[in-house]
């Protein structure tokens, strides 16, 4: 912790434990002394909300513009958590009319956040795992990974926990396919001769006995490990569909998706955005934070627009994946990327469907604004393009 007074001249400056008894220390001595703007370099996490709880105003400053600061009040080009606490509490006297004071979301948002990051880090693991168990079968049993579309899905690994090697699948029949089939409500909407065919038409391994063996302990330790992975990512589906159905703004967002059912994108966005109106004054603010507007570089007479590499990747992905989705059933969407990937601007495709987010972004700060949900027939420049095109 360091405290400046308003000349710039520090008052006091000392270390805390990261524990109850230090961040309490922390928070008291903040309020003795009549600290006015805290400054930290994180918007989250457990420090920031005890901050925040004690009634202080605490602004987040990126550690990107901290480091560059650095040089301002040293040119040797050192860096220390002390010298750190200085500049951000220079900053926070100096600079603070550029930076947004935080105002916590509400425990409905925080609690929607927390099981939409959690899913996102369980399906990464899943997603490393998978991979894993695909290298092990085309090592020995590329069959195994043509049968069912998805490795991970609960009948392909209930399958591979019942024949994790060729010879355990040696004796398997159509008939009795079709009833593992049955038992496990498989609605893939393939045969079992299909399927049969599938596993048979692969190329054959050539593993010998022990290599074989050795790899069907790895597919048994694997499909193990999925297993309650996949099952709590689907109860953790459940949760945020119940969450977001009985969030406050959860129509506003379920509003921009086709299908009712879909939740985990307007979930993510969401919980990204939050439920504070002041957090994105503009559509320019929004657009930046959720990385659908590049970035200016400008020199002399050199202009271009550089990929925005510092914002929040879960709402940029989150933005694209709604307009990449919103392209296919909406004529204004479809419009706006068949332009973007057009021989006159021959933009790439993520880069069209950035293009295209950055559109939505309008719409989306609009209805967040006002609590409103999305209508195709108030969408003025999407009831233009129909017009023009009958």
């Amino acid at each position: 912790m360091c405290v400046v007074d308003a000349d710039g001249r520090i008052v006091e400056g000392r270390r805390f434990r990261h524990d109850e008894r230090g961040i309490g220390a922390l928070c008291d001595r903040l309020i003795e002394l009549e600290v006015l703007l805290v400054a930290i370099e994180r918007p989250d996490g457990l420090v920031t909300e005890r901050l925040l709880d004690v009634g202080l105003a605490v602004i987040a400053i990126h550690p990107n513009q901290v480091t560059a600061m650095r040089p301002r009040f040293s040119a040797a080009g050192g860096k220390g958590d002390n010298f750190d606490a200085f500049v951000l509490a220079e900053l926070a006297r100096t600079d603070s009319h550029r930076f947004r004071v935080l105002t916590p979301d509400s425990d409905a948002t925080k609690a929607l956040r927390a099981l939409t990051r959690a899913r996102e880090d369980l399906v990464e693991h899943r997603v490393a795992l998978a991979n894993a168990l695909r290298a092990q079968l085309e090592a020995f049993w590329p069959g195994a990974t043509r049968i069912f579309a998805d490795i991970d899905s609960p009948v392909a690994l209930a399958f591979l926990r019942r024949s994790p090697s060729p010879a355990d699948a040696r004796g398997l029949g159509e008939q009795r396919l079709g009833r593992f089939l049955a038992r496990h409500h498989y609605c893939g909407r393939r045969s079992a001769s299909e399927l049969l065919g599938r596993l048979r038409g692969a190329a054959d391994g050539r593993a010998a006995p022990l290599e074989s063996e050795a790899r069907r302990q790895i597919v048994l330790t694997l499909v193990a490990a999925l297993e309650p992975i996949v099952q709590q990512i689907a109860e953790l589906t459940a949760e945020i569909r119940g969450a977001l159905a009985d969030h406050a703004d959860g129509q506003t967002f379920r509003s921009l998706f086709c299908d009712p059912k879909t939740a985990i994108c307007p979930a993510t966005i969401l919980a990204e955005m939050g439920d504070c109106r002041e957090r994105y004054p503009t559509i320019a603010a929004l657009a930046a934070d959720g990385g659908q507007a590049p970035v200016a570089v400008e020199s002399g007479k050199s202009k271009r627009a550089r990929f925005r590499w510092a914002c929040d990747h879960r709402l940029r992905d989150a933005i694209a994946t709604m307009a990449d989705a919103s392209r296919h059933h909406n004529p204004w969407a479809n419009d706006i990327s068949a332009r973007a990937r057009a021989r006159a601007r021959g933009c790439s495709h993520p880069h069209a469907i950035r293009i295209l987010g950055r559109a939505w972004s309008g719409v989306l700060w609009r209805l967040w604004q006002d609590s409103d949900v999305y209508d195709p027939a108030r969408h003025g420049a999407l009831q233009r393009l129909i017009t023009q095109e009958g």
